[in-house]
């Protein structure tokens, strides 16, 4: 039997083919999120703090039913290119292409020299995650190719599932673009080893992305950054439930905005109680 295939066009010059059920999840999925989304408008306080503009989705299982809720709603699902945070995904594609075998495995550094000087050396997948290095997972993309790369985005339904690219990176300087929103609904699925990949691989991968760790919370988040844009995605498991979290900003000022990412999101956890 054959299955029906639709084109669908969307934002940022993106062109879609898949298959007809699947394009009803991801609409009815990308529809609920965005009912579901309570607006924070007091959040505005902690962007205003750091002279930011962005939008902030958090989902808090503490509480059940879940609570999802949003700084600047519109931005939340407007979609963006994920630069580093795209890791998390890009790493679960290379371990079940065998491109990556554990968090061992080294990767050696060619010696090109590189701005931030912790990816001017080898890395293994711990360090090239913690590190932010762009030069191993270029190395993914480069052995997995696009046409591989596109099957696993539609496979996670990640974004809007686009690996092209002129030059560069697709993640960074390419099509492929990703919302709040939906950074949310990937990390939930990857908590709960939902996605399409062996429960092993999502255990390191959600391994590799510890930031800190207390013995009644553990954080896992990872940064991007695309030149005018920042984010920091991730969640924070405590006793009582997951909190979830994807963060975006302007950063008109380049280097100097990064550290707000993380500032403003930690005021805004610290805000709800679900950092100390």
């Amino acid at each position: 039997m054959m299955t029906q295939r639709t084109t669908v066009i969307l934002p940022n010059k993106t062109y879609l083919a898949l298959p007809l059920f699947a394009l009803i999840l991801s609409f009815s999925t990308a529809a609920l999120a965005q009912d579901a989304l309570q607006s924070r408008p007091e959040w505005a306080q902690f962007f205003e703090k750091y002279d930011a503009i962005g939008t902030m989705v958090v989902v808090d299982e503490r509480v059940s039913p879940s609570r999802s809720s949003a700084y600047n709603v519109s931005r939340a699902e407007q979609r963006f290119s994920p630069a580093s945070t795209y890791k998390i995904p890009h790493a679960l594609f290379a371990l079940d292409a065998g491109l990556v075998t554990d968090e061992f495995q080294t990767f050696e550094w060619d010696g090109a020299v590189h701005s931030y000087a912790p990816q001017n050396q080898d890395q293994n997948l711990r360090s090239a995650m913690r590190n932010s290095a762009l030069w191993v997972f270029e190395i993914f993309a480069a052995e997995l190719g696009e046409a591989k790369s596109r099957e696993y985005l539609q496979k996670i339904q990640y974004g809007n599932q686009d690996p092209g690219t002129d030059a560069g990176a697709y993640w960074v300087e390419g099509d492929l673009a990703v919302s709040a929103t939906e950074q949310v609904a990937m990390l939930q699925r990857l908590y709960r080893n939902e996605l399409p990949f062996s429960v092993e691989h999502q255990l390191l991968v959600k391994d590799v992305l510890i930031n800190q760790a207390e013995k009644d919370w553990i954080l896992r988040a990872k940064t991007g950054w695309q030149s005018v844009y920042g984010w920091w995605v991730g969640w924070v498991e405590r006793v009582d439930g997951p909190v979830f979290f994807a963060l975006n900003i302007d950063t008109p000022n380049g280097m100097a905005d990064v550290y707000k990412r993380e500032a403003i999101a930690t005021e805004v956890l610290r805000s709800i109680q679900a950092l100390p």
